[in-house]
């Protein structure tokens, strides 16, 4: 049976809530050989959260390539900084692989940002925004979903922040890992006998 939850949660409700903080280790994979270390072990999950970050543009007709792939399990999130490493093979066959449900948020824009660094086919991937419907949820931004769920909020301050930086700060390490924390998250909580 689906358990009901709020259709929808108001602005100002939003902002009365607590912050909600990812408490996992963290772990930026800044070369080929980290990233089959972290690919061998995010495949033995069935299921992780996946989001994206890229370098804002305050510049009309100025775009950046994706920074940064964040992927996470229940306790650690990688964060594949694309700026530095591109796409690597074992992180290609990761995205394209049939194996490990990838959850996320509007992904066909993440889709369209990774097709602009690899031919990437990317598989296996259920976007929460058009699954939550079905649970008569009707916000569709992560935040509010977040909200809806477990009553805390997700901090969006780091979202305008420079994902090409050579050392990414510790707030915009904890804000990337959260987003893809959340999706998980989410999806486990609207899915608790799997």
């Amino acid at each position: 049976m689906i358990q009901p939850y709020a259709h929808t949660i108001s602005k100002e409700a939003l902002a009365e809530l607590e912050l909600e903080e990812f408490t996992g280790r963290i772990i930026p994979i800044i070369t080929e050989r980290d990233t089959n270390k972290a690919v061998d072990y995010l495949n033995q999950f069935k299921r992780v959260g996946f989001d994206t970050e890229t370098r804002p543009s305050f510049k009309k007709g100025q775009r950046y390539k994706v920074s940064l792939i964040q992927i996470a399990t229940e306790e650690a999130c990688f964060l594949f900084r694309l700026n530095h490493i591109d796409i690597p093979p074992a992180l290609e066959e990761f995205l394209e692989s049939k194996e490990t449900l990838k959850i996320g948020l509007s992904l066909k824009d993440d889709f369209n940002a990774l097709r602009k660094r690899a031919d990437v086919t990317p598989a296996n991937f259920l976007d929460l925004q058009s699954y939550v419907g079905q649970f008569g949820i009707e916000d569709a931004s992560l935040q509010k979903i977040y909200a809806i769920l477990f009553n805390k909020k997700i901090s969006k301050g780091q979202r305008l922040t420079n994902w090409d930086a050579d050392v990414l700060t510790e707030s915009q390490q904890k804000y990337a890992a959260l987003d893809a924390w959340a999706c998980l998250k989410i999806y486990n909580q609207l899915n608790p006998a799997q």
